[in-house]
């Protein structure tokens, strides 16, 4: 049996009918080190010691690979955004609590995040029969938050912009490009001032 190492070079041995798992850790661990840009088939492949053609037996291309690892990604997201949405505190604490999960989430797992972006035959309504997406969660939340709505505005439509502040927010932090320093807010004081700002926002929009 071979081992893991240190580096994403390293090869990792695994039981006869674990391919697929070896497999699906081979790429989480590579996207994870260098990004999902130059990943392909043949990197797994020689993390797990195999050669690439015993790889379709389990995938048939790298879009399959990402589906997989886009789909997990997804059932880790929601998990972590359920246990917000059931935690102590206010209706707003927790449903800011899920933001603060969201942004954890891409930092934690940035091989799960970047795949979920990657793949187009992913969206956010996607989920299995027995649970919830995570944007129906986030719509969930608001509506359980806010009872009285926002004036007209379709709960669904604020969730996307908490969604795409969340995003942003990610995305910039794992880019680098988020400033830092003293007295400047670090990502999770933004995501807290932008969701509240939003929300408020939203219920004093006139309606019509």
């Amino acid at each position: 049996m071979r081992h893991w190492g240190e580096g994403p070079g390293d090869r990792r041995g695994y039981h006869h009918g674990n391919l697929k798992e070896a497999l699906i850790e081979a790429a989480r661990r590579f996207i994870a080190e260098r990004g999902i840009g130059g990943f392909t088939l043949v990197d797994a492949a020689r993390l797990v010691g195999v050669t690439p053609a015993a790889l379709y037996r389990h995938f048939r291309g790298r879009e399959a690979l990402l589906e997989e690892l886009a789909g997990r990604g997804f059932a880790d997201l929601a998990e972590r955004l359920a246990r917000a949405l059931t935690s102590r505190g206010t209706p707003l604490e927790r449903f800011t609590r899920m933001g603060e999960a969201y942004l954890a989430f891409a930092e934690e797992e940035p091989a799960y995040y970047a795949a979920i972006f990657e793949t187009r035959g992913i969206h956010v309504d996607i989920a299995a029969p027995d649970r919830p997406s995570p944007f129906d969660l986030l719509v969930e939340a608001l509506q359980s938050t806010f009872p009285d709505g926002f004036g007209g505005v379709a709960p669904r439509f604020i969730a996307l912009e908490v969604w795409a502040l969340s995003h942003g927010l990610a995305t910039l932090a794992s880019a680098g490009h988020l400033p830092k320093g003293p007295g400047i807010p670090d990502k999770y004081e933004l995501l807290r001032a932008g969701v509240l700002a939003l929300v408020h926002g939203a219920g004093s929009r006139p309606s019509g």
